[in-house]
């Protein structure tokens, strides 16, 4: 879908569908809606009345116009109680939006800014919730799927009408910053959707450097086997071990002023399958298991937009790719590796996988020079437990960056708890014979995660993001898609954002 912006009166749009709103409660509609209901001699007026059109959250009312105005048909949609009317519902709505009119004849849509009017929200905001909220909701999987043309109908175009010409710059500059966050999110959605066989880790590195490649702002490296080993990457490469499929190392590196080490290191997990090794998961659910490499595609994607939107901060992404499987050579419950800062691991699990690669993920991020760590991994099924599929957890060492990461997540439309890191949750990664050890015995399952991944931080400060729980979704959600959700993709380019 493509993105534009104009100005002048919606009413005389001659797109195919031109979108205005109404709030609950309102029988007189004004604004944008006032003009296309007077263009259209009371109509809009007259199904309130009726009782057809009373302005419910997600309420979505279709008029057929027979040649009244320009545009065949006028999409009324409900916004719910002003009291309640925010950023976020507007996000939903256009996504929700771009759902209801797929369907064949319908291929330009003309919307106004939904909430910059009578809802007093900010213009900017408004304007860039809109484009992210389309671009988020016109997406769809189906590379690998044999359908009729109707079924892959799209809306090729969203056309953003602005009616002051005094404010058209604004609304352009925020609908090309949404479109950019919601097109990075797609790219992790594609990646993350992409059964195993179409998606190695040799193939997630060619996808990394396709990126990186139409994107003259950023440069990678890919470590091979060899390369991690003379690192001392013993931790990741236990994992790999059991795989025919050689393991990744990838990194990206993004310089928006230039100077020593990074503002920010991205580091996201990337098991392209985990059957749990050794520790081998059940066989119900296992094919959801590709989009365990969640975290990879979130910082690849999320390196792509901040290229593209040029803030003045250094920051690199680093993406441990393997699989984890049960081969002659897989590493063995009880065995013990050395991480790349030479602390020695336990493995009791070789399930407890994704924390293996993040720590030498985070030890290279920590000889780079990154002043702030994110890590963002589907790493606990815990979190499931904790926390079901509305928010995902995040730990911390440091209330500063937790703060500006909340705040970037609040932007985004994504709900974060804090759970605690107090210093007795340590000895639950104690080991009776090395440093500490992968798995631990008393709950607490994704707090102990966190507290593995701590070891390998040193003082710098550092988040951890656990999306476990909200990585795939089994239905369409307002800006959520079914499948692979895109959560924590546009959280972490607001947050480097935020750092300019």
């Amino acid at each position: 879908m493509r993105i534009a912006t104009s100005t002048g009166d919606i009413a005389q749009s001659d797109a195919d569908v031109i979108v205005v709103n109404l709030f609950e409660g309102v029988t007189v509609p004004g604004g944008a809606t006032g003009a296309v209901d007077a263009a259209l001699g009371g109509a809009i007026r007259r199904l309130i009345e009726l009782g057809d059109l009373r302005g419910k959250a997600g309420e979505f009312t279709l008029i057929h116009t027979h040649g009244q105005i320009p545009a065949p048909r006028v999409l009324v949609a409900g916004l719910g109680k002003q009291a309640d009317f925010d950023v976020d519902a507007i996000r939903n709505l256009s996504a929700n939006v771009v759902r209801y009119l797929r369907r064949p004849g319908i291929g330009r849509v003309a919307t106004i800014v939904h909430g910059a009017g009578i809802g007093g929200l900010d213009l900017g905001a408004c304007a860039q919730a809109v484009a992210e909220g389309a671009i988020l909701g016109s997406y769809r999987f189906l590379k690998h799927r044999s359908s009729s043309p109707d079924e892959r109908t799209e809306i090729a175009t969203l056309e953003i009408v602005e009616h002051d010409a005094g404010r058209a710059a604004a609304v352009e500059a925020a609908a090309r910053r949404g479109d950019v966050l919601g097109m990075a999110t797609n790219t992790a959605r594609d990646m993350a959707n992409e059964p195993s066989n179409h998606l190695t880790p040799t193939m997630l590195a060619e996808r990394a450097q396709m990126i990186v490649a139409a994107t003259p702002s950023l440069s990678i490296q890919v470590l091979e086997r060899a390369e991690m080993e003379a690192k001392g990457m013993g931790s990741m490469l236990s994992v790999a071990k059991g795989s025919a499929q050689p393991p990744k190392m990838i990194r990206i590196d993004y310089r928006g002023k230039g100077g020593e080490g990074f503002d920010l290191a991205i580091v996201g997990k990337g098991i392209t399958f985990d059957t749990g090794g050794i520790s081998i998961k059940p066989a119900g659910n296992m094919d959801a298991m590709k989009a365990d490499m969640t975290g990879a595609a979130t910082v690849i994607a999320a390196m792509q937009a901040i290229a593209a939107l040029g803030p003045k901060v250094d920051v690199v992404a680093i993406a441990p790719c393997t699989e984890n499987m049960p081969g002659g050579n897989a590493t063995k419950p009880g065995d013990v590796v050395s991480a790349m800062n030479g602390t020695t691991i336990e493995i009791l699990n070789t399930d407890a996988e994704g924390r293996l690669v993040l720590a030498d993920g985070l030890c290279w991020a920590v000889e780079l020079g990154a002043r702030r760590l994110v890590d963002v991994a589907t790493l606990t099924g815990a979190a499931t437990t904790s926390f079901g599929d509305v928010c995902y957890g995040i730990m911390t060492n440091d209330d500063g960056l937790a703060g500006a990461l909340e705040q970037a997540a609040a932007a985004s439309g994504e709900k974060t708890w804090r759970l605690p890191m107090f210093k007795e949750y340590d000895d639950y990664v104690k080991s009776d014979v090395a440093d500490i050890k992968n798995a631990g015995t008393r709950g607490a399952g994704t707090i102990v995660g966190a507290k593995f991944l701590e070891r390998f931080v040193g003082k710098t400060p550092w988040v951890h993001l656990d999306i476990a729980n909200v990585d795939m979704m089994d239905k369409d959600r307002g800006w959520v898609s079914k499948g692979a959700s895109g959560y924590s993709v546009r959280t972490l380019i607001n947050l480097a954002l935020g750092l300019e």
